[in-house]
């Protein structure tokens, strides 16, 4: 089983992750990306690395019985893909605890207002293997059981089941 955790940056994934109870392993990807040196530079604009995804795959690929949690899980192989999602000013308030400045905070709002992250995960892997998870609001302990639920094949599939286009 292959399990990828994605959303926009500031919906949750790590701190949800971290509270599972599962006999996958859990992978942090951007933990992975940094201590594996799988990166092609730095984003100036965003002050962070650019993924080398090519050579992440390869090293994802060689793992079974994993969930993997990033931003940019959904552009790797996966049985089930779990989009967190929160509200837009949610992401906004995250970001700016986390010591992003309002561009970025705002960037990734305006991102997850659009479904961008969604969209792309839905075009990678179709609607049957797509599961939305709203995070605002939510204690990470809950969220985290919405997971196990999904892992477990105990939720259907629901993409596109959160909106947030009023925001803009």
């Amino acid at each position: 089983m292959r399990v990828a955790v994605t959303g926009t940056p500031g919906t949750g994934k790590t701190t949800a992750t971290e509270h599972l109870d599962t006999d996958l392993d859990v992978l942090h990807l951007n933990d992975v990306i940094k201590e594996e040196g799988f990166s092609t530079g730095i984003d100036e604009d965003r002050g962070s690395l650019v993924a080398d995804l090519d050579r992440l795959s390869e090293w994802l690929d060689s793992r079974d019985d994993v969930l993997f949690e990033s931003h940019l899980a959904h552009h790797f192989d996966a049985d089930r893909v779990i989009v967190l999602r929160a509200h837009p000013e949610t992401i906004v308030e995250r970001l700016r605890e986390r010591g992003d400045d309002d561009s970025k905070a705002y960037e990734n709002a305006e991102s997850e207002a659009l479904d961008v992250i969604l969209g792309e995960a839905v075009e990678e892997h179709g609607m049957d293997s797509v599961y939305e998870i709203e995070t605002t609001d939510r204690d990470p302990d809950e969220v985290a059981g919405e997971i196990q639920a999904v892992v477990a094949g105990e939720r259907e599939p629901s993409a596109g089941t959160v909106s947030y286009i009023d925001w803009l």
